[in-house]
């Protein structure tokens, strides 16, 4: 294989590590895999990427299927965008280098594609990075649409309790003083609640603003990475999730470069650096220090409790019979059905949970006003 240069992206390397890319707590739901916001996102790669694949494998060169590409662009950004990178192509730079210089993709995708373009496998790995972004896309569509109407009931039912606590509660407590005589206990505790959201609203709102602030200027602090991703792990049901999501992007990564034919070592120094997720960051950080040393990939992986003992085994297989893309594509494919299945069972689960628990607050709230009336008519008779 034609040896790769990569010398002239090491300098942009440096400018993007200087710009921190942050660490949300459920980025898995909504974030990008990328060095900045400033990316193009992902549905306009997965777009570019099918479309230059497609026209391609119909014959059509580079400079033309970059032409009816920006051609069809409907947004004045997008189409400035594509027509830099044609002017680029035209002028005799390489794809890889054209779409680098624009800073709008991550060196995952340059890399693959300028391995590509050396290796005369420039359709093939278009057709992988489009099938990598459509993936992605599908994953968090189903991930956000099974998760989205537990999290509207669950908000709006709150805004109910919230409004009966701060406004219906002390009135009825207003009533009860005037007729003065010894409320029922739950009674009493309800309006001590709503007593305590009266005076203390104010306080908790700035705290929680406060929090928010922190956690903003605290993301990309390693020390919070660390304690927050670690705490997220610890989650019932949704730590596996995120696991399982973060392993997915991994293995499917790893796929991608191993089946472009990029050498073990640079695959894993490009992946850390896309993952933005701590667990994994710093574990092949050694990974990468051990490969070095000689140490075969499984036995440098099965010192970290992020990996499965399960995926360890296959990737020692993959390792032992020089089929670590297949095996890697496997891996991701079942992370990401198992992923699929749990989300669309947790949020059935959650939908009917919600519902009875707070129809049970709302519930005792009720019962608890209307005791007192009901001591009160027995007492008129």
């Amino acid at each position: 294989m034609p040896s790769i240069d990569i010398s002239r992206y090491q300098q942009k390397k440096t400018q993007r590590k200087k710009t921190p890319a942050g660490d949300d707590l459920f980025a898995f739901l909504n974030k990008d895999m990328s060095f900045g916001k400033k990316e193009l996102n992902d549905k306009k790669k997965e777009q570019l990427y099918l479309e230059l694949s497609s026209l391609l494998h119909a014959g059509i060169n580079l400079k033309s299927s970059l032409e009816l590409i920006t051609a069809d662009q409907s947004k004045e950004q997008d189409k400035q965008l594509f027509l830099t990178i044609q002017k680029n192509v035209i002028a005799g730079t390489s794809f890889s280098e054209a779409l680098h210089q624009t800073g709008k993709f991550s060196l995952y995708e340059t890399f693959s594609i300028q391995i590509g373009e050396e290796t005369g496998k420039l359709i093939e790995v278009l057709q992988d990075l489009a099938k990598f972004y459509q993936n992605k896309i599908k994953q968090r569509r189903k991930i956000v649409s099974a998760l989205t109407y537990p999290c509207i009931v669950l908000s709006t039912s709150l805004g109910a309790v919230f409004f009966m606590l701060k406004f219906i509660v002390p009135m009825f407590g207003d009533i009860f003083k005037r007729f003065g005589g010894h409320l029922p206990w739950i009674t009493e505790k309800i309006i001590s609640i709503s007593n305590a959201l009266q005076s203390n609203f104010l306080p908790f709102l700035v705290l929680v603003i406060a929090i928010a602030v922190f956690v903003f200027f605290a993301r990309t602090k390693d020390a919070f990475r660390r304690i927050s991703t670690k705490l997220l792990l610890k989650i019932p049901i949704i730590g596996g999730l995120v696991q399982k999501i973060y392993l997915a992007r991994f293995c499917n990564s790893m796929r991608l470069l191993i089946n472009a034919k990029l050498p073990l070592l640079k695959a894993i120094g490009l992946i850390r650096q896309m993952i933005r997720f701590y667990p994994l960051e710093t574990s092949l950080k050694h990974v990468e220090e051990d490969i070095m040393k000689g140490k075969a990939l499984y036995q440098s992986l099965q010192q970290f409790d992020i990996y499965p003992a399960k995926m360890i085994q296959l990737v020692k297989v993959g390792e032992e019979t020089n089929q670590m893309d297949y095996f890697f594509a496997k891996i991701s494919e079942q992370y990401i059905e198992e992923v699929e299945y749990k989300t669309t069972t947790l949020s059935s689960a959650m939908e009917p949970l919600i519902i009875i628990f707070l129809g049970l607050i709302v519930g005792v709230i009720l019962i608890s006003m209307y005791l007192p009336l009901f001591q009160m008519s027995n007492s008129f008779k």
